[in-house]
């Protein structure tokens, strides 16, 4: 099979665990190995996945060859994989918009961002590397709260013709007049907002679900988060955290047999604890009556590193996507959507999302 062409928008810690993903999987070439949904996925392998352009605004990313600049500060996520090959791609200045919180500035720079005092891309400039690079999907990894910048690169993804995947809680997919736009450009888009592999939400989902299959009324509900990398450092700016909070509430409330009131729902904000770096934390308590009335609850106690367990779905999304731009698919990929991500277009048991998303590898639509 050809490789899959991507361009990466912000190469943090997702960025990186995905990168080093590919290489280790490529050397551990077995359909037995861990960690994966999907070995081969429509006949494509996880190391079938190649960066040929990538974007960031951070001093000490821009201008160094992807396989250097995925482990540089802030990066603090895991390394499971070092021995990246050198690339050829350099990662170069793209726009800054609303990508940095103000409040960051007042943090060390081994913590936050070095904004680079190079020239911004110019939205030009951007389609002119994603189609001399032959980029077929661009991948969007910009921090949450980043509106303007996320629509920026939607845009120019457009106007470069190539496919969307939305990692970021901005509505694009979700949004009719941003999916229109694809669908009339017959581009490919999966979003909105990374669904990790065992992350708060699914695990949220999963036992909602649970309850209401065993008959029992949940009163009340919440989640709650901490971690230490970046984005968590990102969120202590509350203004930023609405379109993540809606995304998060909202995919817990779709698996519910009748919907919370908004004071007996409480997911998030979450809060920044330095030390744990790339590990996320996750509380869990759900209220509820079972037979008779009488009252339970369940609390849960989840921790994960954070940007590996979003690569494993990344990995499946843009095989995905590449799937849709080998078959002429464009527009929302509601199937993939359904199951990758938190905020879809469409929501669906994450049981019948997964048989969606398996019909639509084995052929089947895709929307």
């Amino acid at each position: 099979m050809d490789k899959i062409k991507i361009a990466i928008v912000g190469l943090g810690n997702c960025a990186s665990s995905l990168l080093q993903g590919i290489e280790y999987y490529r050397n551990n070439d077995s359909n037995s190995v861990n960690g994966l949904m999907h070995w081969d996925l429509g006949g494509y392998l996880p190391y079938d996945i190649e960066v040929v352009a990538a974007f960031d605004i951070d001093k000490r990313k821009v201008g160094k060859d992807v396989s250097e600049a995925i482990f540089e500060k802030p990066n603090c996520t895991t390394v499971f994989c070092r021995d990246i090959p050198w690339t050829g791609v350099k990662v170069v200045m793209g726009q800054v918009l609303d990508g940095v919180s103000e409040h960051m500035s007042k943090y060390d720079d081994k913590v936050t961002f070095i904004v680079s005092d190079e020239k911004e891309s110019s939205k030009e400039e951007i389609v002119a590397i994603l189609n001399g690079s032959k980029a077929e999907i661009l991948l969007n990894y910009c921090p949450v709260g980043s509106e303007q910048a996320s629509k920026f690169y939607a845009e120019c993804a457009l106007e470069a013709r190539v496919a969307f995947i939305n990692n970021m809680p901005v509505f694009i997919a979700s949004n009719p007049e941003w999916s229109n736009r694809f669908k009339e450009k017959g581009i490919p888009i999966i979003g909105d907002d990374i669904k990790a592999q065992i992350g708060a939400t699914i695990t949220h989902r999963t036992l909602v679900d649970l309850f209401r299959k065993r008959g029992v009324k949940i009163e009340r509900t919440y989640q709650l988060n901490t971690g230490g990398n970046t984005d968590f450092l990102n969120m202590l700016n509350r203004d930023r955290l609405a379109s993540k909070k809606t995304s998060k509430t909202e995919s817990v409330q779709s698996v519910l047999s009748e919907r919370l009131d908004d004071e007996n729902i409480h997911i998030g904000p979450s809060d920044y604890v330095p030390w744990q770096n790339d590990n996320k934390v996750c509380y869990l308590r759900i209220e509820g009556k079972l037979f008779g009335d009488v009252p339970m609850n369940l609390e849960l106690r989840l921790s994960v590193e954070d940007s590996p367990n979003s690569a494993g779905v990344v990995v499946d999304a843009i095989r995905c996507c590449k799937l849709a731009l080998d078959r002429g698919v464009g527009g929302i990929l509601y199937s993939p959507s359904s199951y990758f991500m938190k905020y879809p277009p469409e929501q669906h048991s994450d049981t019948e999302a997964y048989q969606l998303t398996e019909d639509f590898i084995n052929g089947g639509r895709a929307n």
